[in-house]
């Protein structure tokens, strides 16, 4: 079936989210693993993607572990060097996909606040034609609903939209729907696939 819509991740698709390196950088590996094996950071970050306030839920977290409360709170305050750089190749493939026509949306885990704070760094984040963001939502991927929820909204049949992801959980959720489907390794390998589909030219996806 012709592709009618794209969708992209954006969590290392488009902007790299690697909260153990930033930690790393400023803790030190070993003791960051430590920091991760006693606290559920990414349990915390669930949260944030499922709706809760971003401030309110890590500083509440970090009260929870007073050793770590710093640290944690590092996770707010600092959190666009958490997501951090973006991808330059995959804007432009985002780009030149929106320059063609082809409707792009995003379709993310993602918390509200932090979401919209990443629009104000990340313009790109901006130019989607329709932005699925969990957190808005109250619903998260690989969860059945919040793709059922993208059908209903968008209104294009499952086979007609092309979704992009780094997470394998996420895309073969997608893909039991029907949906067409990347698992993101790299730029360079979506960028093939967007050729071999016809969406871009080679020299459109350079």
């Amino acid at each position: 079936m012709t592709i009618e819509a794209v969708i992209f991740d954006i969590g290392n698709v488009l902007i790299e989210w690697q909260p153990e390196r930033y930690y790393d950088r400023v803790l030190g590996e070993e003791r960051r693993r430590q920091m991760f094996a006693e606290v559920d950071l990414h349990g915390m970050n669930d949260l944030v993607d499922q709706g809760h306030h971003f401030t309110d839920t890590i500083y509440d977290w970090a009260e929870k572990y007073p050793d770590w409360r710093d640290e944690i709170r590092a996770w707010h305050d600092s959190w666009i060097e958490l997501a951090t750089p973006e991808i330059p190749h995959s804007v432009r493939l985002l780009r030149a996909l929106r320059n063609k026509g082809v409707p792009v949306f995003a379709l993310t885990n993602f918390g509200v606040q932090n979401f919209d704070y990443a629009c104000t760094v990340y313009p790109f984040l901006t130019e989607f034609d329709r932005a699925y963001v969990s957190g808005r939502m109250q619903m998260v991927k690989p969860h059945a609903p919040i793709y059922a929820a993208v059908e209903a909204d968008c209104g294009l049949a499952p086979a007609a939209l092309l979704f992009a992801d780094d997470r394998v959980e996420n895309i073969e959720a997608a893909q039991t729907r029907g949906w067409q489907v990347h698992h993101f390794t790299g730029p360079q390998g979506w960028a093939a696939r967007l050729v071999a589909e016809g969406l871009l030219t080679e020299g459109e996806a350079a």
